[in-house]
């Protein structure tokens, strides 16, 4: 075994694969840009190296610098973790004519796999069921038209080299196919450096099916059980589980089998998946479920699998690599109980799922389960790289168990004053649908409205009642007026003089301006939700519930189900931030790039038209008119933009 490993990405994969490294006695290595130099990973290694600037393609994606840092610190082995370089053959191939150990496939297992149109050409070779499509070679606008209108709408466009729904979209009309080939262009092009697409017919009612492969040099080939990774917003993976529901044996034995056939077809070594697409609309069934692609990596949510089997795969990826055979047979590989990962996100479920970027201020993750991240409370969500800030994992006997532990734990999150979408994820695992099982690729776009933020009563008493326990020495001051926090801009309530103690609270919960009354008793103070108690500084308990508290300048914020609710003075003004497009204006909602500006000043313009496209945290954010009218102004092409920058402005006709 290797006495040394670099890991060659940042944030919560670095962390998880030190943990492993630490557990097995090997010195572990940070790479790091000038954005995370006090970032989780680089002080949890036992040594870090500066590779470049902030900006990935400067840094973590500059292989030659990575190889230099391995090289200046006698790093032994490489583990690429997921993302960045890790499905890079050259860098591969570039890792081992160093003379060290890369963590991952053969380059020429990445390269079979690598691209989406030759990957589904080898699994036709191989017997292996595809999804039906064009992956020519021929890229030409009219080509790809007319392949679309062969294959049938709707179509999904992706690009060839793509991953984590980048560079991917769905085109259900005609007259729209033109737009979304030119998106997925851009995208591939920006995020991988290649523009070529293949288009595959869409199935109405997807499922997503993976399975957890691992290959050793010795040409042994095993499958570690299947995940379903269905719960998506626009291509991107918000809740993962393992089993996958619904699935029988016969099921479960075509597609384990399918995913063993591709991994011996490119002679797979180390941790990989092979994602299958599956037509759900009358339940699972072995010829309804296609190969879709390989990542020949470690995926984000193979924390799931080592729950349900018991298996450390980092420490399996070091073992292979290190030429060791596989740890287990796969009649030892046992499936036990039941796991769900949920993604939090640095992002505004209200807002379009808007990424957050911001200091970590206030950051509280739930007790009991299993939390990978990369971050802490005084980090710093960054502009630079992916919004995704930690990963939760329960693992219990049953599906209904592990659903309700992870809608738990969600709702304990509390992050400020960076947006996060914790109440996202318990409203989709206490959805009816997801309870049940009942769940496909489309069921967020589905159960938007009902996925959306609600108004809380019990969530605007808490607080409310949490103001009149602060509020309790004025009362009985027979004050009419009070500052709960000595000094700091206060809430507002009023008290009857001359009458029986009772007190009126008036705040602005999230804008909204919201009244109680509250009656002082013995044992501390009374409103609809029953006896209050402060419980220490960072909670406080109304009726049977403790709600996170945390004060901020001008009021405090109450984090209720993941949500964290803002309360202000019921006389302070209620602003409308960046993004706002009342006047016309469309703002930044953060910083980016302009990367496409689809009309130009003069041109008419319909509501809902997009007007300028915005490139940010590796995904494109078109700003729509917000009304009929006449484009004023645009901003140019390739500008770089601060939030709150205003990048068009529309005049109402």
């Amino acid at each position: 075994m290797f006495k040394s490993v670099l890991v060659a990405n940042r944030g919560e994969i670095a962390c998880r694969v030190f943990r492993t490294a630490k557990r097995m006695g090997i010195r572990t290595i940070a790479v790091y840009s000038e954005a995370d130099a006090d970032a989780l990973h680089v002080r949890e290694a036992d040594e870090a190296v500066l590779i470049g600037p902030a900006a990935a393609r400067e840094s973590y994606l500059d292989g030659a610098k990575v190889l230099a840092a391995a090289k200046a610190t006698g790093a032994e082995a490489i583990h690429p973790g997921y993302g960045f370089l890790s499905e890079n053959a050259d860098f591969a191939e570039a890792v081992a004519a160093a003379g060290l150990i890369w963590i991952g496939p053969d380059p020429s297992s990445i390269r079979a796999m690598g691209l989406k149109d030759a990957a589904k050409a080898l699994m036709i070779q191989a017997g292996v069921p595809v999804t039906p499509g064009y992956q020519g070679a021929d890229q030409s606008e009219e080509t790809l038209t007319a392949e679309a209108a062969r294959i049938g709408y709707p179509v999904l466009i992706k690009a060839v080299a793509g991953g984590g729904g980048k560079g991917m979209k769905r085109v259900d009309d005609p007259a729209d196919f033109a737009a979304g080939l030119a998106s997925a262009k851009r995208e591939g092009a920006a995020a991988f450096g290649d523009d070529r697409v293949l288009i595959e017919r869409y199935i109405t009612r997807p499922r997503h099916i993976e399975v957890q492969v691992f290959g050793d040099k010795h040409g042994e080939v095993v499958h570690l059980y299947e995940r379903d990774c269905s719960l998506q917003r626009r291509h991107q993976k918000v809740i993962e589980e393992a089993p996958a529901p619904g699935m029988s044996e016969a099921v479960r034995a075509a597609v384990t089998g399918a995913a063993i056939k591709a991994a011996r077809a490119v002679n797979y070594v180390g941790a990989g998946t092979i994602e299958f697409i599956a037509d759900a609309s009358d339940g699972l069934k072995a010829d309804g479920v296609w190969f879709m692609e390989m990542n020949t990596r470690l995926q984000v949510e193979h924390p799931v699998t080592e729950s349900v089997t018991g298996v450390d795969l980092v420490e399996w990826q070091f073992r292979v690599a290190a030429g060791e055979p596989l740890p287990l047979k796969q009649d030892e590989i046992e499936l036990s109980g039941w796991a769900m990962e949920a993604r939090l996100y640095a992002e505004d479920p209200a807002n379009g799922f808007l990424p957050s970027i911001d200091k970590l201020e206030h950051f509280v993750m739930p007790d009991g389960i299993r939390v990978d991240t990369g971050v802490e409370q005084g980090g710093e969500v960054s502009q630079f790289y992916d919004p995704m800030i930690a990963k939760l994992i329960v693992h219990e006997d049953t599906r209904e168990a592990a659903a309700a532990r992870l809608a738990e734990a969600a709702g304990e999150v509390e992050v400020w004053p960076v947006k996060a979408n914790a109440g996202f994820l318990k409203r989709c695992l206490e959805h009816p649908r997801f309870v049940a099982g009942d769940v496909d690729t489309g069921f967020i776009a589905a159960e938007e409205a009902a996925l959306q933020p609600q108004p809380s009563d019990e969530a605007t008493l808490a607080a409310l009642t949490l103001i009149a326990e602060a509020a309790a020495d004025a009362v009985e001051a027979r004050s009419d007026r009070f500052s709960p926090w000595g000094g700091q801009p206060g809430l507002s309530y009023g008290v009857r003089l001359n009458a029986p103690a009772q007190t009126t609270v008036w705040a602005h919960v999230d804008g909204q301006g919201v009244s109680a009354a509250v009656t002082p008793v013995e044992t501390g103070w009374r409103g609809s939700q029953g006896e209050l108690a402060h419980v220490g500084f960072d909670q406080v308990q109304a009726g049977d519930r403790l709600f996170g508290y945390q004060a901020v300048d001008d009021g405090f914020v109450l984090f209720v189900d993941g949500e964290a609710r803002r309360v202000t003075p019921y006389r302070a003004a209620v602003g409308s931030g960046a993004g706002a497009v009342s006047d016309g204006s469309l703002r930044a909602p953060m910083p980016g790039k302009i990367v496409a500006t689809p009309v130009k000043a003069g041109d008419a313009v319909t509501k809902g038209q997009p007007v300028v496209v915005l490139e940010a945290m590796k995904m494109e954010h078109a700003l729509t008119a917000p009304f009929d009218g006449v484009v004023e102004s645009v901003a140019s092409l390739g500008d770089q933009v601060v939030e709150a920058a205003v990048l068009a402005v529309v005049k109402a006709d």
